[in-house]
């Protein structure tokens, strides 16, 4: 049987080109998305569903996550905050859902440890990225051994973050070498329709286009 991993895939670009890099691996890929009241939550699971098949996923795994939503705290899941537009600002931005990742990568362990797959594939970038506390890469590794201790000896999960030391520029000029369909990602915090261009994550992926001088194959409102 060949290694399998499971592939966390929020259809944007960065967990995109992970799960290309994980195809590139030769895993088997158990593709995992999460909705979970995001603002761009159908936009998001269509991208994840095109790109699940791009790298020939062996299964699919659609979760459910209301609780963040019922939280709030966060622009991206409490409509009664503004999702700010005005540019990159110092500390944790109030895009921020609180600890995210960690519940993510705890239910990508379980569906690891179902599967006898050994090893999890994370987009997480810290160089260059909003500013979140859960992609930091030291919070990762932390996350791996945790992970390890509360689950079956032989299990032995190692979680990989391809991408944590790239800056954006990086991810956009290594996506277009492996052939990413960029094309079927999405990174607007806004919209679903055509991407705002000024929210935070729509300024990262539009500078990393312009300094690997590429041009985004999204439609852009602004």
């Amino acid at each position: 049987m060949k290694k399998r991993c499971v592939c966390i895939i929020s259809g944007g670009m960065d967990s995109a080109l992970s799960a290309k890099i994980a195809q590139n691996d030769e895993y088997e890929i158990i593709a995992l998305h999460f909705n979970y009241g995001q603002r761009t939550e159908a936009k998001e699971l269509e991208s994840f569903r095109k790109i699940a098949d791009a790298v020939n996923a062996i299964e699919s795994y659609e979760i459910d996550l209301p609780f963040f939503e019922s939280i709030g705290a966060s622009a991206l899941t409490d409509k009664s905050i503004d999702v700010p537009t005005g540019g990159l600002e110092d500390g944790v931005p109030i895009t921020y859902v609180p600890f995210r990742n960690g519940i993510f990568l705890s239910i990508a362990s379980a569906i690891a440890e179902k599967h006898n797959a050994k090893a999890l594939y994370i987009g997480v970038v810290e160089e260059d990225s909003s500013g979140y506390p859960d992609c930091r890469e030291e919070y990762i590794k932390q996350m791996q051994k945790a992970i390890n201790l509360g689950t079956k000896d032989e299990t032995d999960i190692t979680i990989e973050m391809p991408l944590v030391n790239l800056k954006k520029s990086e991810i956009v000029q290594k996506s277009l070498e492996l052939n990413v369909p960029l094309e079927h990602t999405w990174s607007c915090y806004k919209e679903e329709d055509r991407a705002c261009g000024v929210c935070d994550s729509c300024r990262l992926r539009l500078k990393g286009f312009s300094e690997a001088n590429a041009t985004d194959p999204i439609v852009y409102a602004d």
